[in-house]
């Protein structure tokens, strides 16, 4: 097996699991998958919840925006950009209700130069996120 390097980003969101954010081998970065958690109080951008735990906001835009912020974080602590992805799978919670939005605001961040993606609906994630991302970088 090739040598790998472990990577932990200390300005993203702490793993919700015993694993690094991201690993190299030779030259490709594979990323841990990633939400929208913020790294700052663990909350969840654009969810809010009552005093009993049920629901009352809830803003898909601002939890794909998050969870770019948190992988460029990886990427970057990885000693990757942006720039460096090759191929991204997402998990949505909701195809149905949040692909377009999804869709539209990955025009927004990649105007040239797109990685390959692939876009799964499942039907939950560890904690109460709507989006995750798994990425592979070539640095």
């Amino acid at each position: 097996m090739a040598s790998s390097e472990k990577y932990d980003a200390q300005n993203a969101p702490k793993p919700v699991g015993l694993y690094p954010h991201a690993r190299k081998v030779g030259n490709l970065l594979f990323l841990s998958g990633i939400g929208p958690r913020n790294p700052d109080d663990d909350s969840v951008p654009g969810l809010t919840r009552s005093a009993s735990g049920n629901f009352t906001h809830f803003d898909f835009e601002a939890q794909v925006h998050s969870v770019f912020a948190n992988v460029k974080k990886v990427l970057e602590a990885s000693g990757a950009t942006w720039e460096s992805l090759v191929d991204v799978t997402v998990y949505l919670v909701n195809m149905e209700r949040d692909f377009h939005t999804y869709n539209r605001i990955w025009a927004e961040y990649f105007t040239e130069n797109a990685p390959c993606r692939t876009t799964v609906g499942i039907d939950s994630l560890p904690t109460p996120i709507a989006i995750e991302l798994k990425c592979i970088a070539v640095i």
